[in-house]
């Protein structure tokens, strides 16, 4: 015993000490008794080095400690777990001297801990030499997981370590063909491998080619397998690593025509490349007779629906060379080519119809029929004109008048009063936390706060223990001053009141924040801001010093308004428990009151008056003079952007707290910072809105820059406030117009998609100038700040919903300025996706039946050519001058 306990203690001293050879050496000599002997002493290490600072000491002890506790353990089991702890996992021995202190064990003990190591997830990061060793020591199978085989493939694509060449490693690895079907089961292993498999001579694809060439791998079962994981889909990098592999296995025509049904899959559902690539393949089978006019129809079938142009297109192409080869397929082909009238592309459509024109006279009469009954599907202008070569009934019959189809007009909702208990109130915090909610969520569980806070601050402290753990400052050291400067700076939305509550920040802190608060920040956001944050410092510093029974400013409405009846009630039940209203919270109810109804506003002042309160007289002054009107604003350039400087505000009086105050001053663009903290936090703008409701001029021309990074710059996200602001009361004027034309110019969908919510629900409303943001789109495409071809994909967006109408309206006022450049410079500076828009400007004007005409439109109607400007410039042209409607 005295033996084990002596050796327990040199093995702990060296481990201690870093000394890893002393230590493999100790353990070379020791039984299995005597190392689950030394298993407790490395475990009390193991805790020891975990609670210690992370210097020098302990990171010579690391690397020892984890041979010496992977040896000593007599389990795989417990050595697999210990090689992978996370705590170890960044100062880890070497797999070399790992591979020694465990390599006296029995071979099947040793295949066991590799199949472990090797089960364990990639982000266990196991080295895979050490894996690969103990394979090699046992003998056993190899493992096909997901941490081994992608361990093989870097260990194998390592070449700036030895001289040989990817083709050599595999021939003299003895695993290469296991290992190798294992990859396509491998799922994503594109997106992380892709960059290992590059082109030339040396590259993975050409290597496992030339083994399948040799017969080291099974050619059949390759293929099938490549087929397979094209077949079921995935990242396009996936995608792109198997079609590599399968087009350097270089197929003949008989693989080729065994895997016609595969093709055939691949051209309808697989990603772009994929699909093109089997779409080659399919396209060589047919016009070498290889391929039934079925198996085309049915091929070009998934195909015409697809949104790429280029493999519609290709595929027209396909159809119209198997016609003319085989006249006698039309029978099969004409129906699957009149599937392409109902393309959004009305190129297509075009192509589609003239190919039928040209074979429909080969084809039999139920055929005929057929094709006529698709052509119902095509835009108006080509229904006109397949009326005439097809024979389409009904073609001079009376069309009906369009009707504009605009989504219903957004109802306001009232905001609901705060829960009863302290246990569901707590809930609907942990829901906030989580989800960040909008403003009716965020004020109702404010307002609940200081309610319960008021009531039994314990027991609502006890309620909110369970929801708040994952935040950073509720077991913070107090020795440290992070927690205090952290609410200094930013209240950090519901926070500062729920740290104020569980006692994690100090009444001076949150003294200084409500007196002072960061008033100096000069950028366009802080004024909204300031008085949005000002009114939580204020609740947090009233909770720890003099509570408030409940908040002032709750909102009536999810908009941010608040009725003035309700105001005057809340004022006379502070009246009566003797309570003293909160500068901050008060300011803040007098600018979400609501004062255009004049007969409502009056009674309420004189029901406000007859309180005999300070606060009553103010609201009753209030309610019975005009509110602040907008400001004067001046349009003002940046480069390629277009934004907004905005004059003072009249009308906010003197006695509001200095952080409502700012809200009146000017906006100077290019006095204040183009970018700052509220540049790239977009948590807590929705609530601005609130803070100056009915006035969404303001908000949207602070927010203005980062509206047009959306399209300018690129940026994500930033668009997702255009809904609020069209759905927010009170005038939509150029701030809110020039917001949604960027927005419609964004880089990204959903930012896109953003802009065009905005632009319907403002139609809804009946409150989108059209001719206004026309002009500001024609203006911004004109300087490069919007794409067109963004635009037309957002316009499209928006007229497919049934808004063609509006829709019209926007891109009639938007298209003569670059038609203009158009036909003095002879090259529209914007000239990518001119074209698009067009399309989509001609789409409207036919199912509208629009008339008249458009300035500058014939002279690009009138250029040579065939470019998709110059045909979308002469349908538009056509359809105003003749009124082609749906």
């Amino acid at each position: 015993m005295s033996g084990a306990v002596s050796a327990s203690e040199a093995l702990l001293g060296a481990v201690r000490a870093g000394r890893m050879g002393e230590a493999a050496g100790l353990l070379d000599g020791m039984t299995d008794a005597e190392r689950r002997a030394c298993l407790p002493a490395l475990k009390d290490l193991r805790k020891e080095l975990r609670a210690a600072p992370w210097d020098a000491a302990s990171r010579k002890a690391y690397p020892a400690l984890h041979a010496a506790g992977a040896a000593c353990h007599t389990g795989a089991a417990g050595t697999a777990a210990w090689l992978t702890a996370a705590d170890l996992r960044w100062s880890q021995a070497s797999p070399g001297v790992l591979l020694h202190v465990l390599g006296d064990r029995e071979r099947d003990w040793l295949g066991d801990v590799a199949h472990r190591l090797a089960e364990r997830p990639p982000l266990a990061q196991v080295p895979y030499e050490l894996m690969s060793g103990l394979v090699r020591l046992s003998g056993c199978p190899v493992p096909t997981t997901e941490t081994y085989v992608v361990g093989w493939i870097e260990q194998v694509g390592s070449l700036w370590q030895r001289g040989d060449t990817i083709l050599q490693r595999l021939r003299q690895d003895p695993y290469t063909a296991e290992l190798v079907a294992a990859v396509f089961e491998i799922p994503d292993i594109g997106s992380r491998l892709d960059w290992l498999f590059g082109d030339g001579p040396d590259s993975w694809f050409n290597a496992l080619a030339q083994l399948t060439r040799e017969g080291a791998l099974d050619r059949k079962a390759t293929v099938d397998a490549c087929v397979a994981r094209l077949l079921r889909g995935g990242v396009p990098s996936d995608c792109r690593v198997f079609l590599r592999l399968l087009t350097a296995l270089e197929l003949t025509r008989d693989e080729e025509r065994e895997r016609a049904a595969d093709w055939l899959a691949l051209a309808s559902d697989a990603v772009s490349t994929v699909a093109s690539h089997a779409q080659s393949v399919l396209g060589s089978l047919a016009l070498d007779g290889e391929l039934t006019p079925r198996q085309l129809a049915e091929m070009s079938g998934g195909v015409l629906f697809r949104t790429e142009k280029k493999l519609v297109r290709a595929q027209l192409v396909l159809l119209g060379k198997a016609l003319r080869c085989d006249p006698s397929s039309a029978a099969e082909l004409l129906p699957a080519v009149a599937q392409a009238f109902g393309h959004e592309d009305t190129d297509v459509q075009e192509r589609a119809l003239k190919l039928v024109e040209r074979h429909l006279d080969a084809a039999p009469p139920e055929v005929r029929g057929e094709v006529v009954d698709a052509a119902e599907e095509l835009s108006p202008g080509l229904r006109v004109r397949a009326a005439e070569t097809l024979g389409l009934e009904g073609a001079d019959r009376v069309s009906e008048p369009y009707v504009e189809l605009l989504p219903p007009a957004p109802e306001p909702a009232r905001v609901p009063p705060a829960p009863d208990s302290a246990v569901e109130l707590a809930e609907e915090v942990g829901a906030l936390l989580a989800s960040g909610g909008d403003v009716a969520a965020f004020e109702r569980t404010l307002d609940g706060l200081v309610r319960h806070g008021y009531r039994d601050r314990d027991a609502l402290a006890e309620a909110l223990k369970p929801v708040v753990t994952r935040l950073w400052w509720v077991d913070a050291d107090p020795r440290y001053p992070s927690v205090e400067k952290y609410f200094r700076t930013d209240p950090h939305g519901l926070e500062v009141v729920l740290a104020t509550l569980l006692g994690q920040v100090s009444t001076a802190t949150l003294h200084r924040a409500d007196q002072h608060g960061p008033m100096t920040d000069p950028c366009v956001h802080s004024a909204v801001a300031a008085a949005f944050n000002a009114r939580l410092w204020e609740a947090a510093h009233r909770l720890s010093t003099d509570p408030l029974p409940f908040l002032l400013a709750t909102p009536t409405w999810g908009s941010g308004l608040l009725e003035p009846d309700e105001l005057v009630a809340r004022l006379d039940e502070y009246r009566r428990l003797g309570a003293r209203p909160g500068e901050t919270d008060f300011a803040q109810a007098l600018l979400r009151v609501r004062r255009d109804d004049s007969t409502a506003s009056a009674a309420a002042a004189e029901r406000a008056a007859a309180l005999g309160t300070a606060e009553g007289n103010r609201l009753a002054l209030w309610l019975t003079t005009d509110g602040p009107s907008l400001p004067w604003s001046s349009r003002r350039t940046s480069g390629v952007r277009i934004l907004l400087e905005l004059g003072e505000l009249d009308g906010v009086p003197g006695e509001f707290p200095p952080a409502f105050q700012r809200i009146g001053r000017p906006v100077s663009l290019f006095k204040a910072r183009a970018y700052c903290a509220h540049y790239w936090d977009r948590a807590e703008r929705h609530h601005w809105l609130a803070v100056v409701p009915g006035r969404r001029e303001l908000v949207a021309a602070r927010l203005l820059r980062e509206l047009s990074s959306v399209a300018v710059e690129g940026t994500r996200g930033d668009a997702s406030v255009l809904p609020l602001l069209a759905e927010a009361p009170g005038e939509a004027g150029e701030a809110v117009h020039l917001g949604v034309a960027y927005g419609l110019g964004a880089r990204h969908p959903e930012d896109r998609l953003s802009a065009v919510d905005a632009l319907l629900v403002l139609a809804a409303q009946g409150q989108l100038d059209t001719e206004r943001l026309g002009a500001d789109l024609g203006q911004l495409m004109r300087r490069g700040a919007v794409k067109p071809l963004r635009l037309a994909e957002s316009v499209r967006t928006a007229a497919t919903t049934g808004a063609y109408a509006t829709v019209w309206e926007i891109l009639r006022a938007a298209l003569p300025v670059l038609l203009a450049d158009l036909a003095t410079d002879g090259a529209a500076a914007s000239a990518r996706g001119f074209g698009e828009l067009l399309a989509v400007a001609a789409e409207c004007a036919e199912r509208t039946g629009a008339r008249g005409c458009m300035a500058h439109l014939a002279q690009a109607a009138d250029r040579r050519g065939s470019s998709r400007l110059v045909t979308q410039a002469r349908r538009l042209r056509a359809t105003l001058d003749h009124g082609v409607a749906a």
